[in-house]
């Protein structure tokens, strides 16, 4: 059973910056496709960042230049980096991944952005 693990959210003013982090097993940061999601209550959940195993990224328009998504070194975390946070990016942020044709998912950790 893969378990993801997610913290780092938390309230933060317009303009600042949070670093998520989604911690698992070696043998599944390292082997899976991995991404950050994020869900507005009455919204469908939405791709933020995505990595696969080789290091390949992509993001979310809203998202591009401001957040970046990569594992740690010792590829047992993923995180995500958002800088120049705005109102809208205030959401549940889950952590998923990929791994031997399954999906698995975190159990979500709340980012607030409000002055």
């Amino acid at each position: 059973q893969v378990q993801l693990v997610e913290s780092g959210g938390g309230l933060v003013q317009p303009g600042g910056s949070l670093r998520l982090s989604c911690a698992a097993s070696r043998g599944v940061v390292s082997n899976a496709a991995m991404g950050w999601y994020r869900q507005v209550p009455g919204q469908q959940r939405e791709l933020v960042a995505a990595i696969t195993p080789a290091g390949s990224t992509n993001y979310a328009d809203p998202v591009k230049g401001r957040f970046t998504i990569f594992r740690d070194n010792a590829k047992t975390t993923v995180c995500l980096q958002m800088n120049r946070l705005k109102t809208e990016d205030a959401a549940v942020y889950f952590c998923d991944a990929n791994f031997l044709l399954q999906s698995y998912w975190g159990q979500g950790t709340p980012v607030t952005v409000s002055s």
